[in-house]
């Protein structure tokens, strides 16, 4: 079993319910989408107009855990992290209210819907059990978008048969 099917495995054994699975396909990419705008203050100036924020950093660094994992999925989060870090900079431009509001209201939603997901669940968070879930949550999310347009069956079938010998 390749080590991506182990994670995505470990992972899905915790969002079996079509409700939770739900939830997390909107919770996650809400809850990326808050940190992208929270870590994009302070800016840090290289000179030139060239500017680095923390978010560009863990976008970076991120993306490459996740290519090694997975080129296919990897590519897709990489642009993902790519695009919300660009979000992220141009909202944390605006005032400091508009900042937070749109960087804390995105990650309060994005985890209520995390938790009401686990609430349908009935069942905990993958994170309280393992905190590397947190890392393989969005990759999660793009392996279900994935599976739903009918791709990377393989790995969808991989996924199903590590989950029966639980």
């Amino acid at each position: 079993m390749s080590r991506l099917v182990r994670q995505l495995s470990a992972y899905a054994e915790y969002h079996r319910n079509g409700h939770n699975v739900a939830t997390h396909m909107i919770g996650i990419p809400l809850i990326l989408f808050a940190i992208a705008v929270l870590l994009s203050r302070p800016a840090i100036s290289l000179g030139d107009g060239v500017a680095v924020t923390p978010m560009m950093i863990v976008a970076a660094v991120a993306a490459v855990g996740y290519l090694r994992l997975d080129l296919m999925f990897g590519a897709v989060l990489a642009v993902f992290l790519a695009l919300i870090a660009w979000a992220g900079s141009l909202i944390a431009t605006g005032s400091t209210a508009l900042w937070l509001a749109i960087g804390l209201g995105s990650f309060v939603i994005g985890w209520t819907l995390q938790f009401v997901g686990h609430y349908f669940e009935g069942r905990k968070p993958a994170f309280v059990d393992d905190l590397s879930s947190l890392f393989i949550g969005p990759l999660f999310v793009v392996a279900e978008a994935a599976f739903l347009l009918g791709m990377r069956q393989p790995v969808r079938r991989a996924m199903e048969g590590a989950l029966r010998t639980h």
